[in-house]
């Protein structure tokens, strides 16, 4: 037994390390517009249509269709349905959300000038939430790997030597753990072993000659058998985008357009393992452990679009969508808790590492768009995107943890396309819309993270100089979600379910 302290502690860490992972690489580079409720019900078809506030954000020289100045705001509900299986485990997990989907508006300013080419400029500012992260299921089932395994895939892979973990004479647990996470490039990976050392999971082989500074042999407490694991995977927050416009409209046939994009993050992921076990000669029977990842960040990115009429009915477009270039910040806070504890002190740990910032480069997307209009009884509209996941970068590459993760970037994901149709019928002042998407995989392994499919539908009334929209999707995609990166990595078979309803108010101004 050892004798343990609780203690809560805050510090600065120099090690990247497995702090970030590709894991968000990926979920910081997929971006959805929410949008408007006819945008939505269109499945977002709108790069060669314009003329709609969300539209704008997939290709700029939208806005410059708009013959008034125009505003519009919507508001959604969200819904995420998981089937989850874990082994012989199968859960379900519902959330919903109300939330601000966008609030933007375009003005449009006619030249004076009948002779010129150039008929008329906009601007417009809109913001749009880009991903909601609001999320939670539990996966729970009897598994024949322990945590165990992850707190000794440090020590195997980095032959830690004992004396690292122990204490000095006088010292704090805080104080040693702040001492290891000033280590270079490694600090991050001598915690988790001090973690497990300290919490009474692992021991050095060589335990009772605590002098022996050099042991870099460690073996489990836990006796190998079947483990009842039960799982929490919980998260919160949202990506959001300001985007400021400017379009012209030269001829009525030729339209151009520019977006300079503001992005912020605002991120939080907790998970928790409970492991209980009756295995014989087990010495640690139960354990929890727990991580509280919070992430803020900021970005920019720039956008070009231009849309022709080919004809008074076709239209096409393309676009291009920059990089996004983010600075990011991050906390964890890991909790720990064993059995093989001192019992007056019930070992509680919270030890929050605050991480250098960092930066990551997202990569860019290329749209191209076809549209045909009717006269005014309708339209159908459809995009086609291609967006090179393998291109993310996370820097400074220089740094060798980075780099080494940038490498599995490369390695891991791949170019992913996506195509979206679109289509609308006008009654009166009735709209009947509809539309289906399709997003490949950002993985060359789809097991891992699928694709995504879904379908929309929507009605607009126009009561002229305003018009109220609703729209209902929805869309599936499967992941296998590891539960760690190293040791415990089994994963959690995740079908999720997304359900949006919005309901959106446009007007003339």
């Amino acid at each position: 037994m050892k004798k343990l302290l609780m203690f809560s502690i805050g510090l600065i860490s120099t090690s990247y390390i497995l702090a970030q992972d590709i894991n968000d690489a990926v979920r910081y580079s997929m971006d959805e517009i929410k949008g408007t409720a006819r945008f939505r019900a269109m499945s977002g078809a709108f790069g060669a249509l314009g003329g709609d506030m969300s539209g704008v954000n997939i290709n700029p020289a939208g806005s410059a269709i708009f013959n008034n100045s125009h505003a519009s705001v919507s508001l959604g509900v969200i819904n995420k349905n998981n089937d989850v299986s874990y082994f012989n485990g199968i859960n379900s997990a519902s959330n919903s959300e109300f939330d601000l989907n966008q609030l933007g508006a375009a003005f449009v300013f006619i030249n004076s000038n009948p002779n010129s080419p150039w008929k008329k400029f906009t601007l417009s500012a809109a913001y749009d939430n880009t991903a909601n992260h609001d999320n939670e299921w539990v996966a729970s089932g009897v598994n024949t790997t322990s945590l165990d395994n992850y707190f000794l895939s440090f020590t195997n892979n980095l032959e830690i030597p004992f004396g690292i973990l122990k204490l000095q004479p006088g010292e704090f647990i805080e104080e040693a753990y702040a001492d290891i996470g000033s280590i270079p490039v490694d600090g991050y990976s001598i915690q988790q072993a001090f973690l497990g050392y300290w919490s009474g999971i692992i021991d050095p082989i060589n335990l009772d000659n605590e002098t022996n500074d050099d042991e870099t042999n460690y073996v489990s407490n836990v006796a190998s058998g079947n483990f009842n694991q039960n799982y929490l995977y919980s998260e919160t927050g949202y990506n959001g985008k300001l985007a400021f416009n400017f379009a012209a409209d030269y001829d009525d046939r030729f339209f151009f357009g520019i977006n300079l994009n503001a992005h912020f993050i605002d991120y939080e992921k907790f998970t928790r393992l409970n492991e209980t076990n009756s295995n014989d000669g087990s010495v640690v029977n139960n354990l929890r452990f727990e991580n509280l990842l919070a992430t803020t960040g900021s970005g920019f990115s720039f956008q070009l679009g231009t849309i022709v009429k080919l004809t008074p009915e076709l239209r096409a477009g393309v676009s291009y969508n920059s990089p996004t270039w983010y600075r990011i910040n991050e906390e964890l806070v890991q909790g720990i808790n064993s059995n093989n504890a001192d019992p007056e002190i019930n070992f509680i740990s919270d030890v929050i590492n605050i991480f250098p910032e960092y930066k990551l480069r997202t990569p860019g997307k290329i749209t191209g768009s076809l549209a045909y209009i009717f006269g005014k009884q309708g339209l159908l509209s459809f995009d086609y995107s291609v967006k090179d996941y393998s291109s993310t970068k996370f820097r400074p590459t220089s740094d060798p943890s980075f780099s080494v993760l940038n490498n599995e970037i490369s390695n891991s994901l791949d170019s992913a396309v996506s195509y979206r149709f679109g289509g609308e019928y006008r009654y009166k002042e009735f709209s009947f819309r509809g539309g289906y998407r399709f997003e490949e995989s950002p993985y060359k392994d789809d097991s891992r993270f699928g694709d995504l499919t879904g379908y929309s539908l929507g009605l607009g009334y126009t009561f002229g100089d305003f018009n109220l929209d609703l729209a209902f999707s929805q869309a599936e995609r499967d992941v296998n979600q590891q539960l760690y990166n190293v040791g415990l990595t089994d994963a959690a078979l995740v079908q999720t379910k997304f359900t949006d309803v919005i309901l959106s108010l446009g007007f003339r101004i």
